[in-house]
Parts: C-alpha cells; sequence; structure tokens
C-alpha cells in the first residue's frame, strides 16, 4: 500500500510538472517564443460611418503586412499583432481609441486614418514615448505637435503642389477650375498649396466654387458654374463620398472630355459610384501607387488583397501595408529585440536614417515626419484606374 501510495504520489508530480509545462508560453507551431515577444501595434480609424472604405482599406492593408512578416519569422525574434480601434470619423473617438489602445499595450502606433483625428491623436500622445506612423493623415498639421508622429502618405500641402507641376508637366491645361470644401482642413490645404504653385507656373484658376458639410448634396450651381467655366480640367480636392453626389450631378451638365483631377481623397471613389461606374469617367488622382503597376511586389500586394477581400486595393490600403513594413525597417535597425524596447524617441530618431523600398514608392523621412517619394496619377475609365500615360 506505501508503495502504491508513494507511486501515485511521484504519478502525480509528474503530471503536474508536464501541466505546468504545457501551460508555459512556448508554443508548439512555430509561433512567437512569448507573449512578451509579440509588438503590439494599434492602429485607429473609420470602420463605421461614410468614411469606413478609407480605414477599412488601411485596416486590411496593413493587417496583410503583419502577417507576411509573422509568417516570415517575425523581425528580430518578436512577432507583430494588430490592434485596429474604430473612431467613427469622430476626432473624439480616436482619442478614446488611442486611450483603449495604451490600456490594450500598444507599443507602436500606425497613428489614424483621417487628418482630424491624427491632429487630436498626436497631441494628446506628445508626451508619450509612442512612435507613430500615419498610412494616411495628410494635412500638414496633424503631426506638427508631436515629434515622434511620421507619415507615409504626402502632406496636403505637397499633394496641392505636385497637383499643379502634374497638370502643367503634362500640358494638361493652362486654365482650371475648382471645387473644394470649405470646412476642412484636408480640402483647404489642398487648394492653397494648388492655387500658389498654379499661379507660379502661369495656370489660371478661371472659376473657385466651394461647399460645406451643410450643403453637400446639392451642387446645383456649383456644377453650372463650373460648366460655364470652360475649362477642360476641373480640381476637385475633395472626398469620395461628397465627388460621388457632385459627378452624378454634373453628368450630362459639364462636358464629358473635361478630366477632373483629385488626391488620394478620391480614393474609393469607384465604390461609391458602382451602380453607374460611368460618372467616375475622367477622374484622375494623383497617387503614388496603382494596382496595375507591374511591379512584382505591387502585384503580390493586390494579388493577396483581391484574394481576402475580393475587391481591388486602393492607395489606402498600400499606405497602411507600407506603414507596417516600415516599422519593421526601423525596428531592424536600431536592433531592438523587445517590444517593451520600442521607444518613441528611438524609432523617431532612426526613421530618419532608414530608406524603404515600399509599394507606394521608394521612401525617406525628415525630421519633421514628412515622406519624400515620387507621385503618380491615375485615370479611370469604363469602372477601371490605370496609371495615366498621357
Amino acid at each position: 500500500m506505501k508503495k502504491t501510495k508513494a507511486l501515485f504520489a511521484l504519478f502525480v508530480a509528474c503530471m503536474m510538472i508536464l501541466s505546468a509545462c504545457g501551460n508555459s508560453n512556448t508554443p508548439s507551431d512555430g509561433g512567437s517564443s512569448s507573449e512578451g515577444s509579440v509588438v503590439r501595434i494599434g492602429g485607429i480609424g473609420p470602420l463605421t460611418s461614410d468614411y469606413a472604405n478609407y480605414g477599412l482599406s488601411v485596416r486590411n492593408g496593413a493587417q496583410i503586412a503583419v502577417d507576411e512578416i509573422n509568417a516570415a519569422g517575425g523581425v528580430n525574434g518578436m512577432t507583430f499583432e494588430l490592434d485596429f480601434q474604430d473612431s467613427v470619423a469622430d476626432a473624439d473617438q480616436a482619442v478614446a481609441a488611442y486611450g483603449k489602445l495604451l490600456d490594450n499595450g500598444m507599443h507602436v502606433s500606425i497613428g489614424t486614418v483621417l487628418s482630424g483625428e491624427m491632429a487630436s491623436v498626436s497631441k494628446v500622445g506628445a508626451e508619450d514615448d509612442i512612435f507613430m506612423i500615419s498610412p494616411s493623415a495628410s494635412a500638414d498639421k496633424a503631426i506638427e505637435q508631436n515629434d515622434k508622429a511620421f507619415r507615409v502618405c504626402f502632406k496636403d500641402s505637397d499633394q496641392g503642389t505636385f497637383s499643379a507641376d502634374y497638370i502643367h508637366d503634362h500640358n494638361m491645361a493652362t486654365e482650371v477650375a475648382v471645387l473644394y470644401q470649405s470646412d476642412i482642413d484636408y480640402s483647404i490645404g489642398l487648394f492653397e498649396a494648388f492655387e500658389k504653385r498654379a499661379q507660379e507656373l502661369g495656370i489660371k484658376i478661371v472659376e473657385v466654387q466651394t461647399f460645406d458639410s451643410n450643403t453637400n448634396t446639392d451642387f446645383t450651381t456649383q456644377v453650372s458654374a463650373l460648366s460655364l467655366s470652360g475649362a477642360k480640367v476641373i480640381f476637385i480636392p475633395i472626398y469620395a463620398a461628397e465627388a460621388s453626389v457632385f459627378l452624378s450631378q454634373a453628368k450630362g451638365k459639364i462636358a464629358d472630355d473635361v478630366l477632373y483631377f483629385g488626391c488620394d481623397g478620391l480614393d474609393g471613389i469607384l465604390s461609391k459610384v458602382e451602380n453607374d461606374v460611368s460618372l467616375a469617367d475622367n477622374v484622375m488622382e494623383l497617387t503614388p501607387f496603382s494596382a496595375d503597376d507591374t511591379d512584382p511586389d505591387v502585384q503580390k500586394f493586390v494579388t493577396e488583397y483581391k484574394t481576402r477581400f475580393n475587391a481591388t486595393p486602393d492607395q489606402f490600403a498600400a499606405d497602411g501595408y507600407d506603414a507596417v513594413y516600415v516599422i519593421k525597417a526601423i525596428i531592424e535597425k536600431a536592433n531592438i529585440t523587445k517590444p517593451e524596447d520600442c521607444s518613441g524617441t528611438l524609432m523617431a530618431q532612426t526613421i530618419t536614417t532608414i530608406t524603404v523600398e515600399g509599394i507606394t514608392g521608394t521612401m525617406t523621412w525628415t525630421a519633421d515626419g514628412n515622406t519624400v517619394k515620387d507621385a503618380k496619377a491615375m485615370i479611370i475609365q469604363d469602372g477601371v484606374a490605370s496609371l495615366y500615360q498621357g
């Protein structure tokens, strides 16, 4: 009996040891070596509301990058995890989401999707040691109050300047008209930069029309004035939701050969006019990314995105993807081996020393948080966006 009890006790002890080993953080599936080796990446953007197409694109693109990096073995012994919160396109909600991400253990951030959100979040987080790399917050002031905040996209003033340069360099027009939204920083900033550069280049702005958030459903007056201007290029630095309404009301009233030239806010326009894609004919968009680019890395991303989400990725999706790879490149250059060592100060210092070959272009960064890369333009015809060859 004593021998039996002794054997039983030994058996129980062994089982307890095995159980303890089984509950350790060492996985058997090739994943991260411990829960502590996971770099938690926080993201914020609209997953609902009229601007959900932007947030969903960023989140989806970022998730593909996270999964690719993890499948390839991670970086410096660590894997990535994406925690993306819905802002409902509201700055206050974005700030609340930032607090939630901190509570969830966020180590590094891909910031917010929209500029207004980013301005609020980067200001609130200025005293935190959290590195932020926004995929798409383009307003100049969106990151000004945080020296640890950077972006993948062009800033608005650059987009406005580049748009005028593109129109001039491709001999598209010497006279243009403009429609912009007068109560959002994105649209105002683009227009002001475009206006300044157009004047320098000798491009005459023959008509300027505006609208605001209270008048964004009736463009009768604006359509009439823009049509009478005779301009063959209309600069529309506005978002896709408002652009779709304007284009539907402009059809048949503004000449069919007029080009509508916008910037990254027009991403997703085809999803807004899917019941009549002809509304988007002759819409052009300044962009560093095109889904029909033959670059192998671009096509790999496009194929994966289509497979997962049954949609063609836009610039926002590509920006989200690149943002995650920027974080990876910083961690590699700074030789960070522990998530808790992802210091915002260290990462901000490091990003200005690296070059990243992304699917949105070859990128470097200046100390003020802005990226330097080349711009392209796409044009939409018959529901298909392709690189402009004019």
